[in-house]
């Protein structure tokens, strides 16, 4: 940094030497001290004298911060109220002188905890200002922030307090990602019941103030990713409320499907009027799948009709379906569309404001043309915007941001590329799973506006299968042309599905096609699987009759079409 290296003499040298090894055998001395004193039960204030030595130098010596608590226990009994008092405000102050240390050392601010925890009457506002003076030091260090929110929760701070503190340090200085994600924790609990319904996070004027707030701070900085991050949480939704999603009976099957709002560990469905289902059970791996077998009662096709009412007690929710006579199903679903299910629904003043962002972003985008988490935000706000209007546009942004990643890898030097900065393959990938989940919301919606059950995925160059559960009613899927590497078990939520087609992809398990009870014909040409035992899981699909396989490696095996035919005897025709 501009000065001059000043040679060490070889005198020198052997001086710091000898003086480093002086120092090493003192530490070492009094930390065999310490912990023969300690086995001998010998849990003194010459304990607190040699461990104060040797933490003075390392605060990171955990074990040590363990005898120092056991010591002021077995003080707590032995010194009299003045003089605990006078103990603890010592050890308050070699607390302190070890932060000034290493002020990010872990078991100092826990030590720091337990002493204050300990105390009949702790003085919260000294703590507060301790937490003030080293954060105006170093505002982005995270222990000394979650030390604050403990304080806070203890001392019961007002959050609009804490809010106005984060205001200081964030004005102070934009990239302060501990801020901005304090202040996340901080808002939803002063706006607990946000106007906007339970679909936003904040009510709608505080929203707008906070978007203000954040796009003045990406556009001081616009490399610094905190408040880019923020602003994600912004356009975020909250969880939404309890809901059936969706009730479907078959009478083919006897069966009651019932689709959960999230998972869950045990079925509080409880079956009332016409039908006593037998022992609900969850179908695939997240748990909000839910079937019931039927007793042939409540299928009796002598009754103009058969109601089957489900009623979540937990989620204070219920949902009806009717199956007319002569029908051989029947269904009742939330609307995609009415729902809002895949983004919050917007009023003409966030939705004026969220478009002068979008117009705000991309003038900073050609400034910036390289800024990734520039195009990320574009992408959100399309998305926030309308989906739908944006989806063309969409697609470019994520084909701008997977060229720039190669980009920057070419310009690097090979010696120079560090593994993760080559592509940096995780960050690819996230790009490619996001970019396939907003692609299937899409599709989900253009059905519903389409009122079909055929389901078209194909040549869309997807990475991952999401909103499953959304495809309850598809009876042809088309899945085609894609990068799957797996068919996950989620896809067990496709109870009505027919025609499954998969053809040129990279699929190497069929995990996810099991227990689909109306599959009649699936086609798997030109993928990878490897060895017929992969195809286990289709011996559970009762109807499954055409089976394509050309173009897997297992089709070369010697014998494979016998083998086949035995390990799946009920499907008549597998072509390899």
């Amino acid at each position: 940094h501009g000065r001059l290296k000043v040679k060490t003499s070889e005198e020198q040298a052997e001086a710091k030497r000898l003086e480093r090894e002086q120092k090493l055998k003192l530490y070492q001395s009094a930390t065999q001290t310490v912990f023969q004193k300690r086995q001998a039960g010998e849990l003194d204030e010459s304990v607190l004298e040699l461990t104060s030595q040797i933490l003075g130098a390392n605060p990171d010596f955990a074990t040590l911060w363990n005898c120092r608590r056991e010591v002021l226990q077995q003080l707590e009994a032995q010194k009299s109220p003045e003089e605990l008092a006078a103990l603890v405000k010592t050890e308050l102050g070699f607390l302190e002188s070890c932060l000034r240390v290493n002020p990010k050392s872990y078991g100092t601010w826990h030590h720091r905890c337990w002493l204050l925890g300990r105390l009949p009457d702790p003085n919260w506002s000294r703590e507060l200002e301790l937490c003030a003076r080293f954060l105006e030091v170093d505002e982005r260090n995270f222990h000394c922030w979650d030390y604050r929110r403990f304080v806070a929760a203890q001392a019961a701070v007002p959050p609009a307090e804490e809010l106005a503190f984060t205001d200081s340090l964030i004005t102070r200085n934009f990239s302060n990602y501990s801020s901005w994600h304090y202040r996340s924790c901080l808002l939803p609990q002063l706006h607990p019941h946000p106007d906007s319904g339970p679909q936003g996070r904040l009510p709608e004027d505080v929203l707008l103030k906070e978007l203000e707030l954040v796009q003045n701070a990406f556009f001081t900085d616009p490399n610094d990713q905190s408040a880019w991050f923020y602003h994600r949480w912004l356009l975020g939704r909250a969880d939404p409320q309890d809901a059936l999603r969706c009730l479907h009976v078959s009478r083919d099957e006897a069966c009651l499907t019932v689709s959960f709002s999230r998972p869950l560990l045990v079925s509080p469905a409880v079956f009332a009027g016409e039908c006593h289902g037998r022992g609900p059970g969850a179908v695939g791996a997240d748990g909000s799948l839910f079937l019931c077998d039927l007793p042939a009662s409540s299928l009796n096709d002598q009754l103009p009709q058969h109601t089957f009412r489900v009623i979540w007690t937990a989620g204070d929710a219920h949902k009806e379906c009717v199956l007319l006579k002569g029908r051989q199903e029947a269904w009742c679903r939330d609307s995609a569309t009415d729902e809002q299910l895949f983004r919050c629904e917007l009023s003409v003043e966030k939705s004026t404001v969220l478009q002068s962002e979008l117009e705000s972003c991309k003038e900073l985008q050609e400034l910036e043309p390289e800024n990734k988490w520039c195009l990320l935000t574009i992408i959100l706000l399309m998305r926030a915007l309308d989906p739908l209007l944006y989806e063309k546009e969409t697609l470019q942004y994520f084909q701008t941001l997977k060229a720039m990643g190669s980009r920057k890898a070419a310009d690097v030097p090979c010696r120079l590329v560090r593994p993760r900065q080559a592509v940096d393959p995780m960050r690819a990938a996230y790009l490619d799973d996001l970019r396939s989940k907003f692609l299937l919301e899409n599709s989900v919606l253009k059905m519903e506006y389409a009122e079909v059950r055929v389901l078209h995925l194909g040549h869309k160059d997807l990475t991952v299968l999401c909103h499953l559960e959304q495809l309850l009613l598809v009876t042809h899927l088309d899945l085609s042309h894609n990068r799957l590497r797996a068919l996950p078990p989620a896809l067990a939520a496709l109870r009505c599905l027919e025609v499954l087609q998969a053809n040129d992809n990279a699929i190497e398990s069929l995990d996810g096609v099991t227990n689909l009870p109306r599959l009649q014909e699936l086609s798997l040409c030109n993928n990878r699987i490897q060895q017929p035992t992969a195809l286990q899981p289709l011996a559970s699909c009762p109807r499954l009759v055409l089976l394509s396989l050309q173009g897997n490696p297992l089709c070369q095996a010697a014998g494979i079409s016998e083998h086949l035919a035995e390990l799946l005897p009920s499907v008549n025709s597998i072509l390899t």
